[in-house]
Parts: C-alpha cells; sequence; structure tokens
C-alpha cells in the first residue's frame, strides 16, 4: 500500500462501475444464512478464481481455466447452505436468462448465463439443518441487487455471512476498495466464516487492523487481558464441543477491477487475494476451509504494464484483508437455539474505550 492510495467513494465492491451487489437474508424460524450475488455488467466481465483449503464447494470454477473457451461470466453467487445452497446460482440464472443476459447460443434471446458460485457452511445454525438457501434466495439476491442504490453494500450479518463465524466470534460480509494513483479502481468483497480466527488470541488485537488505511476503521486499542483470557476460553470449548469436521467453514469472495485483464491475470490476482486472507486470518486454507476468491475485470479502463500490474496486485492483496476487517466489525452478537455468537465489538468492547485497558 502506497500513501497515495485512497478508498473509493463508497470503500465498496460498488466503487468499480458496472458491479452491482445484493443479498438474500434469512434469519429466524430456525434460519440462519442467506445469499450474495455479485451482478456484472451486462456485457459480463472477464473472471479467473483461485480456491485452495481442503473442503471447497463450489460451481463453475473449471471454466474459469484460462486454457478454457468462455472469457467473461455474468454473475458470481456466494452462498450459505454448504453444497445444498450450490441451487441458489439456479435463481440467478433464471432470471439473467429472462432478462436476455448471457451467453448467446442460439437465435436472439437463446443465452446461457455464466454463474460461478461457492458457498460456506452455516447448516445448522438457526435451529434447522433444514433451512438453507436455494434458488428462491438466490432469485431474491439477484433482485436486491438490481434494485440496489450505487452507494452502500450491507456488510455484517447479511447474505452469504448471515450465518458466518469466525474462530469462535460472529462472521458476516465486509467489503473495501482503493483508487490506484493512476486512478484505476481495485475492491473486495469477503464472506468470513473461517475455522481460524480474525485476532490474537495473545491480545485480542484484529490481524487485519494494521492494514487497514488511515482512519477506515474506529479508534481501538488492546482490548483487557480479562476480556481475552474469556475469550479464548470460549474460542477453545466451542471447538471442543463441536470438533473438527471436514468442510464446516471457509472464507469466499469477489475481487473486481475495472482495469482490462486476461483470465491469467484474474487467476493471479485471486491468489494474491488469498495472500491477504492469510494475512488476516490465521490459520488460513486448512483442510476443514475451503477458501476461494474470484476475480471479475469488467475491462472498462485501461490494460496494465507490468508495474502497473504489480501496483494492482499489492492493492487487490490489501483489499481483502481490509474487507475481512470490515466483515469482523460489522458483525452483530447472534443467538439461536443452536448456540450464541458474540461480535468482535461485544467480546472486546474495551478496545472501543476512550484510554487504553489494562
Amino acid at each position: 500500500m502506497t500513501t497515495a492510495d485512497r478508498p473509493g467513494p463508497t470503500n465498496s465492491l460498488l466503487d468499480v462501475a458496472g458491479i452491482r451487489v445484493g443479498h438474500a437474508t434469512r434469519r429466524g424460524d430456525g434460519w440462519l444464512s442467506g445469499t450474495t450475488v455479485v451482478l456484472a455488467p451486462d456485457e459480463g466481465a472477464v473472471a479467473g478464481v483461485d480456491v485452495r483449503g481442503g473442503g471447497p464447494g463450489t460451481r463453475e470454477t473449471d471454466l474459469l481455466d484460462p486454457r478454457n473457451m468462455v472469457e467473461r461470466v455474468h454473475a458470481v453467487v456466494l452462498s450459505g447452505g454448504s453444497a445444498f445452497g450450490l441451487a441458489a446460482a439456479d435463481g440467478v440464472l433464471d432470471r439473467l436468462a429472462t432478462a436476455g443476459v448471457g451467453l448467446q447460443v442460439g437465435q436472439p434471446g437463446e443465452v446461457v448465463p455464466v454463474v460461478p458460485t461457492a458457498v460456506v457452511f452455516d447448516l445448522g445454525r438457526g435451529g434447522d439443518f433444514a433451512c438453507r438457501p436455494g434458488r428462491d434466495e438466490g432469485a431474491r439476491a439477484y433482485d436486491a441487487a438490481v434494485a440496489s442504490a450505487d452507494d452502500v453494500v450491507p456488510q455484517g450479518v447479511v447474505g452469504a455471512g448471515t450465518g458466518a463465524t469466525v474462530g469462535g466470534l460472529k462472521g458476516g460480509v465486509g467489503s473495501a476498495s482503493t483508487v490506484l494513483p493512476d486512478g484505476t479502481t481495485v475492491a473486495a468483497l469477503a464472506v468470513v466464516n473461517a475455522l481460524g480466527a480474525s485476532t490474537d488470541p495473545e491480545t485480542g488485537e484484529l490481524y487485519a487492523a494494521r492494514f487497514c488505511l488511515p482512519g477506515e476503521l474506529p479508534a481501538m486499542t488492546r482490548p483487557s487481558e480479562a476480556e481475552v483470557s474469556a475469550h479464548r476460553a470460549e474460542a477453545d470449548a466451542q471447538l471442543a464441543r463441536l470438533g473438527l469436521r471436514p468442510g464446516t467453514a471457509t472464507t469466499i469472495g469477489v475481487l473486481a477491477t475495472d482495469a482490462t485483464l486476461t483470465k491469467a491475470q484474474c487467476a493471479k490476482v485471486s491468489g494474491i487475494a488469498h495472500d491477504g486472507m492469510a494475512r488476516a486470518l490465521r490459520p488460513v486454507h486448512t483442510m476443514f476451509d475451503g477458501d476461494t476468491v474470484f476475480t471479475l475485470s469488467t475491462a472498462r479502463g485501461s490494460v496494465p504494464d507490468p508495474a502497473a500490474f504489480h501496483q494492482l496486485l499489492e492493492a487487490a492483496g490489501d483489499c481483502f484483508t481490509r474487507a475481512i476487517a470490515h466483515a469482523v466489525l460489522a458483525a452483530e452478537t447472534v443467538e439461536t437455539p443452536a448456540g450464541r455468537w458474540l461480535s468482535f465489538r461485544e467480546a472486546f468492547s474495551s478496545a472501543f474505550a476512550s484510554t487504553p485497558a489494562t
């Protein structure tokens, strides 16, 4: 990050012109889950992906291999519901096809939308294992994206982050952006549902905070030793109660830029976003996570030379780290029949005191 970097007007994925975001959120009556849709411009966006960890849940990621034919995607779906949540993409395909948006495969109007998808595990966290997103939630999130204003991305316990947890705390959705000195915009949206922690177990400090821009986060001090000790005990108790089960975590997200990139370059950006994830979560990319990051290039800006692409990559990693910070700070405490997950703000309330805690 350079001193010339600055956030975009909304400090979110919406700062990349043509990108829209919508959430479908289900809470109560056994639900604690949802779906998030990132809509590309109607002409689509060049896309790449990088999938890591031992338990991914994805759809249409092979299509994004630079060796394969299709260049552009029309939306990305991020959803709760584990493998069941992949069905949320069906509702988005239906909506896009009805709108005539997709890969032209025949006569006018005969299109196949390209909608890569990734999911997080949140099954049963609302109290009912059978309450998981599907076609209806995908359609609702698409409708929300189409109707959304261009000035805010709802963050925290919304959409695909509704049932998310992170290291014993409540997780959620976060977003951030950077405008580079040449005017290129890079932005990230993260759904934080990691097995690993977002805070230092010894100090309670947010790992991602040091990578955020000046003034971007609320003023925070080191939380009290009592709060740190209490959270460590609670996190250990949760782990002892639930155990390590394959595929029960995962952090997923989307990077977007207006720079004109190839599919291979988009895949490289996604890989660097994982580096940003590794700065904000520890451990990361475990066998119990299925961490996945997509990158979208709207190709409305210039083609970066090697130096400019290097700067874009650096910003991409930082943006993803910052998006994780916003997700953790925006999350609120949630209690359901299945459990209670404290927010960072409640677990470490002393961090927001006007004087340093002791």
